[in-house]
């Protein structure tokens, strides 16, 4: 069975919102590209966010700490940009604090036995609570990573000034997104991931290093935590503001759930969260519609939460998701 065949739904609708984007773009180029820009910058950290679900749980790891290691990526890449005077900097520290955050996780929870939810909450909390007691006004970095076009692929009429006239994180947040899938389904890092969040005993019997490659996962994974920090700070804007996750963490869990779990479908689920989010925008400055601004702000989340309920039912989680793993049982 073909790719395509296996995946025939989403394919087919993949192929009907890319025909009607492209109508949209010859009718009106200049708004597309505008709409579909903002939806793609709004979609870049949830990207990253649902990846680090992935990998967490594919490894059957619960991580309900992806808002908290965001939040950490933003402040520390910030302030460590703002101290260096260069955003290079910054990154590599956004990404190194959410390596650290990503290995509390890893080690609470696969070596300590520590509930995988009480962990992602605390991470949560002292994100929290860190953030703000060391938050310093008046820091300023150089400036903000700067965009630049991909040769040839930046010239395809809307998909290139969309995707590929961007800043490195986001070039990295959709290039992460196939790389991952094809590590997932076509390794024998992948099978083995898959295998210890389905079945970690049959896995250790196989001899696989159950304990130990979810520590590794779920402390690699916060690199990219860390990274979609350091997009909402030094490239999304050139500022750090408290909370400025702003609870897009916790979006990312409900994008991996209604992407089943899949690398390329919760690619297709947060760019279809980010489109919502950019109409609400084109609603509200267009004055189409005279509704209250509260309300077309809350849009994208409803349609976001009707059609996560919709698919719950559809998708099936990783069978050892949330299990801690005990050698001998």
């Amino acid at each position: 069975m073909t790719w395509v065949q296996r995946n025939k739904v989403w394919a087919g609708t993949a192929l009907l919102v890319l025909a009607a984007a492209y109508v949209f773009y010859f009718i009106n180029p200049n708004i597309a590209v505008s709409m579909f820009s903002n939806a793609w910058f709004l979609a870049v950290p949830l990207v990253l966010g649902a990846m680090v679900g992935v990998i967490g749980e594919r490894s059957g790891v619960v991580n309900i700490g992806i808002e908290g290691q965001m939040l950490v990526g933003a402040f520390a890449g910030f302030f460590a940009a703002a101290a260096a005077q260069s955003v290079l900097v910054g990154v590599i520290v956004g990404a190194l604090s959410g390596i650290a955050m990503g290995a509390f996780l890893a080690f609470t929870t696969v070596k300590g036995q520590l509930d995988q939810i009480i962990a992602g909450v605390v991470i949560n909390i002292v994100a929290t609570g860190i953030t703000s007691f060391y938050y310093e006004s008046g820091k300023t970095i150089p400036r903000g990573l700067p965009n630049f076009d991909v040769p040839l692929l930046s010239k395809i009429p809307l998909i290139g000034p969309v995707f590929f006239s961007d800043g490195p994180i986001a070039l990295f947040a959709l290039v992460i997104a196939f790389v991952l899938h094809l590590l997932l389904f076509k390794t024998r890092w992948g099978l083995r991931t898959r295998a210890v969040g389905e079945y970690p005993s049959a896995a250790d019997t196989a001899g696989i290093n159950v304990i130990g490659l979810r520590l590794f996962n779920v402390t690699a994974a916060g690199t990219l935590a860390g990274i979609a920090g350091a997009y909402l700070s030094m490239e999304a804007t050139s500022t750090f503001e408290r909370g400025m996750s702003s609870g897009r963490g916790f979006l990312a869990l409900a994008i991996l759930i209604f992407g089943a779990w899949r690398p390329l479908r919760a690619l297709a689920a947060a760019l279809f969260f980010g489109f919502m989010s950019a109409s609400a925008s084109q609603l509200q400055a267009s004055n189409v519609v005279d509704i209250p601004q509260q309300f077309i702000n809350l849009l994208p989340y409803v349609l976001t939460l009707v059609v996560l309920a919709a698919a719950a039912g559809r998708v099936r989680a990783p069978g050892a998701v949330g299990q801690p793993f005990v050698k001998g049982d």
